[in-house]
């Protein structure tokens, strides 16, 4: 096995599910995850989608391309595409159609089947590390808690789930782990601005992030945020961007400041190369 001498504990690994690209702010949270990536702060360890759309598998993963060009050279061999779940019955279209040239997503079959990435991906976890993000009905992960092991599975390695938007309560008494809501009208609080897509995103001439902003809707506008609160409280919980009430997101006034601040830099940071992860190895397998 190759080593990674003087590696230690990985950052936290985040699973996005979303309906990702059905609105702007699932495409800008997952630029937000890579942002915090880049700080070493996360880990986006798989995308799944959960409504039925190639179109958006295929934006996910010019998306991660983009990400991932900043990894070159030896070190490139050793880093593995972020891995995207699909459903895989029917389609839905997105408005990003001319940004999918550079796919290597041709049809469902160069997607995973979702519960089973996510059982996957988590098996790969530290105990009680992960976060999973939601934005979406919890198709995908009503999925992994009705497979054979798959609820005991998240509750081992599952700190967190944030949710973006309301999700049917039934659900939500199933769910294994501690839970944050950031409901729709979060999202309208502290709006991201168009002025950061004209400006923060420049280094990139043909960004996928700016470009799929774009291609969203007319410029200029200001979009919700609703799925950025969620993936940022997620990798965030005691930033003190949110205050709690049970389980739901509320604003906080004084803190809007500093919530745009951090959606904009996090959302535009640059690419870096990423750091292979190292195994977890089963203390009990030790010699």
């Amino acid at each position: 096995m190759f080593q990674f001498p003087g590696q230690g504990k990985p950052a936290q690994g985040i699973l996005f599910d979303s309906d990702f690209g059905a609105t702007i702010d699932t495409v800008l949270a997952l630029a937000l995850l890579h942002g915090l990536e880049a700080k070493r702060e996360a880990r986006v360890a798989s995308i799944s989608i959960n409504r039925p759309g190639l179109k958006a598998a295929q934006l996910c993963d010019v998306i991660e391309k983009f990400y991932a060009s900043a990894t070159t050279g030896p070190l490139a061999q050793f880093v593995v595409g972020t891995p995207v779940g699909l459903i895989a019955n029917g389609d839905a279209p997105v408005p990003y159609a001319n940004l999918l040239a550079a796919t290597r997503i041709k049809s469902v079959n160069d997607t995973a089947e979702p519960a089973t990435l996510l059982r996957n991906v988590l098996t790969a976890q530290y105990d009680k590390t992960a976060v999973v993000v939601l934005s979406g009905p919890p198709t995908n992960l009503a999925a992994i808690l009705n497979l054979n092991g798959g609820r005991a599975l998240v509750e081992q390695k599952v700190k967190l789930l944030s949710i973006a938007g309301d999700v049917d309560p039934s659900f939500l008494s199933k769910w294994p782990t501690p839970i944050a809501i950031a409901r729709k009208e979060i999202g309208t609080q502290v709006l991201f601005p168009a002025s950061s897509i004209e400006t923060d995103f420049a280094y990139a001439p043909n960004h996928p992030i700016a470009d799929a902003y774009r291609a969203y809707h007319a410029m200029p506008y200001d979009a919700p945020t609703c799925a950025m609160a969620a993936a940022l409280y997620g990798a965030r919980p005691k930033e003190g961007y949110f205050q709690l009430s049970g389980r739901y997101l509320v604003p906080d006034p004084t803190q809007s400041e500093k919530l745009l601040a951090a959606y904009t830099q996090l959302a535009s940071a640059k690419p870096v190369p990423r750091v292979p992860r190292k195994p977890v190895v089963d203390a009990d397998a030790k010699q």
